[in-house]
């Protein structure tokens, strides 16, 4: 498996189209973390880059991100990409709490924002 994250330093870039970089993450079999690359980001909105398309050929079935608009969630989820909204924190941090089984879909978009004071969760 493998799990991407909108990165900005060695944290959750809070905004998915707007990133410096995705850090992909590949898992192994023991749902542990075995390497990471960081994939730079292609320019413009997410919604309308290529951005689903080349995270789905890498092989991510799922992202873990800050905020985004519908269209972005709606363009990953066509691409078999699950989404989970509203992390924050570390990325090492989140994908370790991921595969913990502790992170789950906010379910809040890019028009709302929140969670402020939890490190490297998602949601509840």
């Amino acid at each position: 498996m493998k799990v991407a994250v909108p990165t900005r330093g060695n944290n959750v870039d809070d905004h998915f189209g707007h990133c410096d970089a995705y850090t992909v993450f590949n898992i192994d079999e023991n749902q542990k973390i075995i390497s990471s690359e960081l994939l730079p980001s292609p320019q413009g909105c997410g919604c309308k880059s290529n951005i689903a398309s080349v995270l789905k050929e890498k092989g991510v079935s799922v992202m873990l991100a800050g905020n985004m608009g519908g269209g972005a969630l709606n363009v990953l989820n066509r691409h078999g990409i699950d989404v989970y909204r509203g992390c924050t924190g570390n990325v090492h941090e989140l994908a370790e709490s991921f595969l913990e089984g502790k992170i789950g879909d906010s379910g809040i978009g890019c028009s709302h924002h929140g969670h402020e004071g939890e490190e490297h969760q998602c949601s509840h």
